[in-house]
């Protein structure tokens, strides 16, 4: 899939405030400071479209890109930033639930996870969350760029064999690097299958 146009159209706080119409929208989410603004700039191939920040947790927001006037990409607040108070903490809770439960048009979940760490319980128990709630998802490894490929390969192993303790069949997964660009063509081929399907 070529990226011919990628503009930012909206952020708030508020679900039914996402913009009309059925285009499909295709969501990004992870624990905070695991690469999603980066990632995002990366598949578009617009540098500052989403605003990568040095401090983890910062972005608060629903935010909506138009890509090639046909969907959107959504970036998602991170969740679980120790230093949030427990009122920030639930407010982004409030925030994400809402999209993922309420939105008709995510059509897709990235959950993203970064790829130098064992399996993290929050995102196990996250993810074990969208599968109560029949939420369609595939997961995406970030920054493979920064271990060796036997290491990488080794701890995306082990992150689907837990996975397979509670799940039958495992979701999609793509291995990532904004850095390198890898993975970005995998991933934009598998947003423009769903797209051909759903017309």
């Amino acid at each position: 899939m070529q990226i011919n146009s990628a503009e930012f159209v909206i952020s708030n706080t508020d679900v039914r405030k996402c913009p009309d119409g059925q285009l499909p929208e295709y969501a990004f989410i992870g624990r905070s400071n695991v690469g999603k603004s980066s990632l995002i700039n990366m598949l578009t191939g617009r540098r500052g479209l989403a605003m990568t920040s040095a401090t983890p947790g910062k972005t608060m927001l629903i935010n909506h890109f138009l890509i090639n006037k046909q969907w959107y990409i959504v970036d998602l607040p991170g969740y679980g930033f120790a230093r949030r108070g427990q009122k920030g903490k639930e407010q982004i809770e409030r925030i994400i639930h809402s999209y993922i439960l309420q939105r008709a048009q995510m059509t897709c979940l990235f959950v993203l996870i970064d790829s130098r760490h064992e399996p993290q319980r929050i995102d196990l128990e996250f993810i074990e969350w969208l599968g109560e709630n029949g939420v369609p998802f595939a997961l995406v490894f970030t920054k493979a760029d920064k271990m060796k490929p036997g290491a990488l390969s080794a701890n995306t192993g082990r992150y689907l064999l837990k996975l397979q303790e509670q799940w039958e069949e495992l979701p999609p997964h793509f291995i990532t690097s904004s850095e390198e660009r890898l993975g970005r063509e995998e991933l934009l081929e598998y947003i423009d299958n769903i797209n051909k399907q759903l017309k």
